[in-house]
């Protein structure tokens, strides 16, 4: 530190505060509003272009796999998907409120799938939706696709005609891209059940000529290839929405409209996925019906993490932190400073809430890691798992209280975050 002339610290502590006081005014200094929802705005933007850079290294897994397909290309495609999920998984916070990212995350993130519409199955344990006209269509199969009344030519697969076959014939299981699309294609159908196992597609089925196992490996690749050129056009389309110093993006509207009516778009987010989206449809869901169908990632058993990543992007938007992939920090004004500033007591019972909840979601990674994955903590008979997974659920369950009660705190009332149509 700099020494100081004797006058100047006599001076110093005549007109002055003690340094410790200082600090404590400052940082418990309440942000502006503004502030907030700008930072929000930062935070989108770096963790949607992080999303964007991982899926152009899945891209270029893909490509590597798809013109050298052997069982280790095939590895590091799928260990550059996993990777994908970790920023996107945490982006899903930007969906409940945004209404731009909801009609836009469908065409990414839409499942479960009835995979049957995409490759081959084994058709004795295959399950799919009641009254699904295209849940055996198999694109990669069939260059012409019958569909009630509807033939589409499939002869070409490119971006394009995934996108439109999207919720093919009605049903929102007809899902043809995305990360779930890609992931069946990668792992292929996972036959294991509530028991250990994932998917287990093998390199072969993207070989050329007689070395081809299970057909179509031509078409295989094609599909592939235009799924993944399809979510990274996508996620380019939503970074240049959050992108800074533009006129036309969502960005741009956002932080022209109140920063009241900003922050309860935060808000909303929040609870929106912590209840009804993770807590509701993502766990309670699959833990009732103890079905595989309804686990998240369920051709790869990475489902833990994926919840995991989930609770992680509630936690970044209410405390202003981002962990970027390349291990930088994005920090600024947040919800938390800003209830701490009005109501300290009440900031420290809502973290509290919010480290329960990243607790029982390290619990689901710590089990998975030790061999039991979700689709395992979900079978019929598995107490322990259930126990896991319940506890989970009251936490996010209790963190959504406490995120309303910090809209309270802020003025913000009857926030009313999506529950899915679950009770809690």
């Amino acid at each position: 530190m700099l020494r100081q002339t004797a006058l100047t610290c006599l001076l110093t502590s005549i007109v002055a505060l003690p340094l410790s006081v200082q600090a404590n005014a400052e940082k418990n200094q309440a942000p502006s509003l503004k502030a907030i929802v700008g930072h929000y705005a930062d935070i989108a933007y770096a963790n949607y272009s992080d999303a964007l850079q991982t899926a152009q290294t899945l891209q270029k897994a893909i490509n590597q796999l798809t013109k050298k397909p052997n069982e280790e290309t095939l590895k590091q495609a799928k260990q550059a998907w996993l990777q994908a999920r970790i920023p996107y998984q945490q982006t899903e916070v930007f969906r409940f409120g945004n209404k731009i990212v909801d009609d836009w995350e469908g065409q990414v993130n839409a499942w479960p799938l009835d995979e049957g519409l995409i490759d081959y199955v084994d058709s004795e344990r295959y399950e799919y939706e009641l009254g699904n006209s295209g849940a055996s269509a198999n694109i990669i199969a069939n260059k012409q696709i019958k569909v009630g009344s509807k033939t589409i030519n499939a002869t070409n697969i490119t971006p394009e005609l995934l996108a439109s076959l999207n919720e093919l014939g009605g049903s929102e299981a007809n899902v043809a891209t995305g990360y779930h699309a890609i992931e069946f294609l990668l792992w292929g159908q996972d036959l294991h059940g509530t028991q250990a196992g994932a998917g287990e597609r093998k390199a072969t089925d993207f070989m050329p000529g007689k070395q081809c196992t299970n057909q179509h490996c031509d078409r295989r690749v094609a599909y592939l290839k235009a799924a993944s050129e399809l979510l990274v056009n996508d996620l380019t389309d939503m970074v240049t929405q959050w992108a800074p110093k533009k006129s036309d993006n969502y960005r741009h509207e956002l932080l022209s409209d109140s920063p009241k009516q900003g922050l309860r778009k935060m808000f909303y987010g929040m609870g929106s996925l912590a209840l009804g989206e993770l807590a509701g449809e993502r766990m309670k869901v699959a833990l009732e019906a103890n079905s595989t169908e309804d686990e998240h990632d369920c051709f790869s058993d990475n489902t833990h993490n994926s919840h995991y990543y989930n609770a992680q992007g509630i936690y970044n938007i209410f405390f202003g932190k981002y962990q970027r992939i390349d291990g930088s920090t994005v920090t600024g004004p947040s919800v938390a400073d800003l209830v701490k500033a009005k109501q300290p007591k009440t900031a420290q019972q809502i973290e509290k809430l919010f480290n329960t909840t990243q607790s029982s979601m390290q619990t689901l990674i710590d089990k998975a890691e030790k061999g039991m994955a979700f689709d395992q903590m979900i079978a019929a008979n598995n107490k322990e798992g259930h126990t896991i997974i319940g506890n989970a659920i009251q936490s996010l369950v209790a963190q959504t209280e406490g995120i309303e009660k910090a809209a309270k705190v802020i003025g913000i009332n009857n926030l009313n975050p999506d529950n899915a149509d679950h009770a809690f």
